[in-house]
């Protein structure tokens, strides 16, 4: 897990460098200019600083070694930093930005010199897009290594940093968009009423992302299974050792980012005795570890079938 820890920490970094930069420079434009757009997505991009520190705390604490009273790792305290960076994303940017959308939508404040904000905005539309693309990346590897679709694993990935870094990042780079088509839509009309709608379209873009990351965090907190088709694999490893006769029971857990604990009521045959299942559940546990890597924690409990 800690090759995986260590490629989300840079990824977090990345992100984080980059929205700090944004910040700054939004906040100037959008002071320049008088655009609540600007100065939403300035409150967007310092939310998403925000974020990424907690991501940091959440990478740092959920790489921590099992001890005496931890026995099964500190994996679920990243989900809870996580959950705390999404609900900044919710109060920091969203509140912000739609709260002063209204306010402009119904003052009308007057827009000035709306150049450093598009200068701003093309900057800032290079620089989100390197950082994406780099936990695109990330998530292309983790998907080719688990043979399974990109799409389907950003769903279902116990990784809450690198889906964190994904969602703000895709969500930074519509709402430069849509920063972007306010501004221009209020310098063709002469009415700061759209860049006000921009703002406010912005609030309820970054709601959006941070509700589906609290739930998500949340859904881990209180022991989610493993995807299913992980469950399904593991219920072949088991049925394929020749000594097992049926799987009673398969009970799976994420106790961490990318670790998964299994336990397992197994009906073993009559005929492998007290060593041949000594030997089976080795064999087994060895076996679910080199297919998933994600498997930190094996428990077997031979239990009879009624046949």
């Amino acid at each position: 897990m800690g090759g995986k820890s260590g490629e989300s920490l840079g990824t977090v970094l990345v992100a984080g460098a980059a929205n700090l930069a944004i910040a700054l420079a939004k906040l100037i434009a959008g002071l320049i200019g008088g655009s609540a757009a600007m100065l939403s997505e300035a409150a967007h991009s310092a939310a998403d600083t925000v974020t990424e520190l907690l991501l940091l705390v959440a990478v740092r604490r959920s790489g921590r070694s099992a001890d005496r009273r931890h026995p099964f790792g500190h994996g679920k305290s990243g989900f809870v930093w996580a959950m705390m960076a999404a609900v900044a994303t919710l109060v920091g940017g969203a509140g912000f930005s739609v709260t002063h959308g209204l306010h402009e939508i119904s003052h009308g404040e007057e827009l000035s010199n709306l150049t450093p904000s598009y200068v701003v905005l093309a900057a800032a539309f290079v620089i989100e897009g390197v950082s994406f693309l780099k936990a695109l990346s990330q998530l292309r590897r983790e998907a080719r290594r688990h043979d399974v679709n990109p799409l389907r694993l950003v769903r279902v990935t116990s990784d809450t940093a690198l889906k964190a870094v994904l969602f703000e990042d895709a969500a930074a780079l519509v709402g430069l968009l849509i920063a972007a088509g306010g501004l221009l839509a209020s310098q063709l009309t002469g009415s700061a009423l759209w860049d006000g709608v921009a703002s406010v379209t912005i609030g309820l873009l970054l709601l959006v992302a941070a509700l589906i990351l609290i739930g998500s965090n949340l859904s881990l907190l209180i022991d989610q299974a493993a995807p299913e088709g992980m469950e399904a694999g593991i219920r072949a490893v088991l049925l394929e050792q020749p000594e097992v006769a049926d799987v009673v029971e398969l009970l799976t857990m994420v106790i961490g980012p990318g670790a998964v604990l299994v336990a397992a009521k197994i009906d073993f045959w009559d005929e492998a005795g007290a060593a041949g299942l000594e030997i089976a559940c080795d064999e087994v546990d060895r076996r679910l570890r080199d297919r998933f890597p994600e498997v930190e924690q094996v428990f077997l409990d031979p239990t009879p079938t009624r046949r």
